[in-house]
């Protein structure tokens, strides 16, 4: 069995969108994409690092979901990461109210041994810093490197990010940080300029407007499942990683045609994660609703046309 290995946040988080508002609960990149990722044959772990706050349901939810979560560090009288985030009526844009590193400022990540020659690495929102020292604990090259950032590193490690998108074969971002890392504003052009960076395949998300993959001139793009109730974007575009990533190490496939499939999982996948709050969704998710859901994508991209 392949082995996808996951680095980022396990974390708390406290959301507001129009549609209610929630205490702390569960929360952080790893986690949804791990949740996500448990929907393939695969073996997957998680390094991160919690406080002993952490609540011991959480973790046998994961170990529910076959995940490792033996690269999980429990810091003694330490606090867990907390974010609290609130979004406004078009669910697309959100004022981030609390950021609490606690744990996560001192996080030296271990990758566990029996992970460090994973066939896929699926490299989560953190600091360059980290990402590059997993890349680094690496005792055999992985198949595919899989890079999530944001405009945050962009702003306060911009040279750290740079060095470690060198050593990438996918980073994915949404249109605005595409537009911010290259300096264009064409997102043609700018995932052109990002792939001269060092990744072979720039995938660009765009929330609700679904998402492009970019290779060499070849461009595919993956439209977001239409849905009648939105309730909290929070971890969508994680769980769309976890997907992607999940897919890949499933399908040992790394060709431009499999990654078409890779987005189309993945924003399957995302489409579950936005209709309750937190990772509520994917902790009851059936691989039968999903397989449905799949086949409503097929129908939504699919048509004849005479030329």
């Amino acid at each position: 069995m392949n082995k996808l290995l996951i680095v980022g946040t396990v974390a708390f988080d406290a959301i507001e969108t129009p549609f209610g508002k929630t205490d702390k609960i569960l929360g952080g990149a790893a986690t949804y994409i791990g949740l996500s990722a448990s929907f393939f044959n695969l073996q997957s772990a998680i390094v991160s690092v919690v406080g002993d706050d952490f609540p011991q349901e959480h973790l046998d939810l994961l170990t529910s979901k076959n995940i490792d979560i033996s690269g999980i560090e429990i810091v003694k009288g330490g606090k867990t990461f907390f974010w609290s985030g609130l979004y406004h009526n078009d669910l697309n844009s959100r004022d981030t109210l609390v950021t609490e590193l606690n744990v996560l400022a001192d996080f030296q990540p271990k990758v566990p041994q029996n992970f460090k020659d994973a066939d896929v690495v699926m490299l989560g929102n953190l600091h360059p810093l980290v990402q590059s020292s997993v890349l680094d604990q690496m005792e055999k090259k992985p198949k595919l490197v899989v890079l999530d950032t944001m405009n945050f590193w962009m702003d306060c490690a911009l040279p750290e990010l740079l060095e470690v998108i060198k050593r990438v074969d996918v980073i994915t971002i949404n249109d605005e940080e595409a537009r911010q890392l290259s300096g264009e504003y064409s997102l043609v052009k700018a995932a052109a300029k990002i792939q001269e960076m060092g990744p072979k395949y720039v995938v660009i998300k765009k929330g609700e407007h679904g998402a492009l993959l970019f290779h060499n001139r070849e461009v595919f793009f993956a439209p977001a499942l239409p849905l009648e109730e939105v309730f909290d974007p929070t971890g969508a575009g994680d769980t769309f990683a976890g997907g992607f990533s999940g897919f890949i190490a499933q399908s040992e496939n790394i060709s431009f045609g499999n990654m078409k499939n890779a987005i189309i999982y993945g924003s399957n996948l995302a489409s579950f994660c936005v209709e309750k709050f937190g990772t509520e969704r994917m902790e009851t998710l059936s691989k039968a609703e999903v397989a449905i859901r799949l086949q409503q994508f097929k129908s939504l991209t699919q048509f004849d046309i005479e030329i």
